[in-house]
C-alpha cells in the first residue's frame, strides 16, 4: 500500500487569494506597542505550547499580545484554528475545520490552572459545520475549568450560532460569568465586512442571553475605521442598550494583510474618548474605547470594574 502525503502549502485565506491588493496604511503615532520580550511572556507561550492550545492572541495577530502574555493573560480559542466564515477583517485561517478534540476542554483547564488565571476568556472559530455550532464544546470547557480552577471567573466570546437552534441556550445554561458576542461593525458594513453574519441576529442573541439570565453580564465590541459614520456608531449603541448589554468595547481596525479589508480611516484618541462619553450616557455599565482596545484586553481588570459598577448602580437605585 502506498501512502500519499499532501505537502502542498495551503493558503491561510483561500477566499481572499484573488482579491486585488489594497494599500496597508501607515499607522499614526498613537498606535504603538512594544515587542514581546519578558520571561513571563516566554513562560506563557510555553504553557500554551505544552497543552497544544490555540490562542486568538496569535491567530488574529492581536497587537496586545506582548502586554497580555507578560501578565499571564491569554485568550483561549477552542475548536481548532480554522474558521468556516470568511470575514473580510479577520486574520484567522479559513477553510474546512478538522474534528473536535475531545481532550481540549481538559487541556484548556490545565493551562488556566498552571497560569493561575483569576479570569479567563474562552473564544472560538465559527463552526458552521457542527450541528450545535460548537455550543457543547463551550459547555464542556466551562465545566472543565470550574472543576480544575473553581476560583477562576469565565468569560465566553461566542460565535453567533446562526441557524443552530438551542445552541445559545446550552452555553447560557452553563452560566459563564460574562457572555460576550461581538457585533464587529455597523449594519451597513455587514455585506462587505461580515458577510456570513446577520446584524440583528447578533443583537437578538445578546438580548436572549438577558432573557434567560438577567443577572449574567453581557458584552459586545466593534471596530472603527471600516468606513462607518459617527451616527451609525451611536445607533449601534442604542441597539445594544435595547438588548440590555452591559459592556461595550470599541477599538481601531488594523488591516492584517493587503488582501484584507482596507483601513478607511484612523480614529483619533479624542474621538474614542467622545464615543466613551456617549456610551456611558446611554447607560452602559462599562465602556472601553481606545485605539488598542480589543475585546479581551484587560478582561480580568474590566470584570472587576463591571461588578463594581453594577453594585454602585444598585446601591444608588
Amino acid at each position: 500500500m502506498v501512502t500519499v502525503l499532501d505537502t502542498t502549502p495551503r493558503p491561510r485565506h483561500p477566499e481572499k487569494a484573488h482579491r486585488p491588493d489594497s494599500e496597508v496604511r501607515r499607522k499614526p503615532g498613537w498606535i504603538r506597542v512594544r515587542a514581546p520580550a519578558s520571561p513571563v511572556y516566554e513562560e506563557t507561550r510555553r504553557i500554551v505550547r505544552d497543552n497544544g492550545l490555540v490562542t486568538v492572541c496569535e491567530e488574529a495577530g492581536c497587537p496586545n499580545i506582548g502586554e497580555c502574555w507578560s501578565k499571564r493573560h491569554a485568550t483561549m480559542m477552542i475548536m481548532g484554528d480554522t474558521c468556516t466564515r470568511a470575514c473580510a477583517f479577520c486574520n484567522v485561517r479559513t477553510g474546512l475545520p478538522g474534528p473536535l478534540d475531545p481532550g481540549e476542554p481538559d487541556k484548556v483547564a490545565d493551562a488556566v490552572a498552571r497560569l493561575g488565571l483569576e479570569h479567563v476568556v474562552i473564544t472560538s472559530v465559527d463552526r458552521d459545520d457542527l450541528a450545535d455550532g460548537g455550543a457543547g464544546h463551550f459547555v464542556a470547557t466551562i465545566a472543565a475549568i470550574r472543576a480544575r480552577a473553581p476560583a477562576t471567573t469565565i468569560e465566553v466570546l461566542t460565535p453567533d450560532f446562526l441557524r443552530k437552534p438551542g445552541a445559545l441556550e446550552q452555553v447560557a445554561a452553563a452560566k459563564p460569568d460574562v457572555f460576550n458576542h461581538n457585533l464587529e461593525t455597523v449594519p451597513s458594513n455587514y455585506l462587505t465586512v461580515r458577510p456570513g453574519a446577520r446584524y440583528f441576529h447578533s443583537v437578538r442573541l445578546l438580548q436572549r442571553v438577558k432573557e434567560l439570565d438577567p443577572a449574567m453580564f453581557t458584552k459586545s465590541g466593534i471596530m472603527v475605521g471600516l468606513g462607518e459614520t459617527r451616527n451609525e456608531v451611536v445607533q449601534l449603541m442604542d441597539d445594544l442598550r435595547t438588548a440590555d448589554v452591559d459592556f461595550l468595547t470599541i477599538g481601531q481596525y488594523l488591516q492584517p494583510t493587503r488582501k484584507h479589508h482596507p483601513v478607511m480611516g484612523f480614529v483619533t484618541p479624542d474621538e474614542f474618548k467622545s464615543y466613551e462619553t456617549i456610551a456611558y450616557a446611554k447607560g452602559f455599565l462599562l465602556v472601553s474605547s481606545s485605539p488598542l482596545t480589543r475585546s479581551s484586553h484587560h478582561a480580568g481588570e474590566d470584570f472587576a470594574r463591571l461588578r463594581a459598577a453594577r453594585q454602585a448602580r444598585l446601591a444608588a437605585a
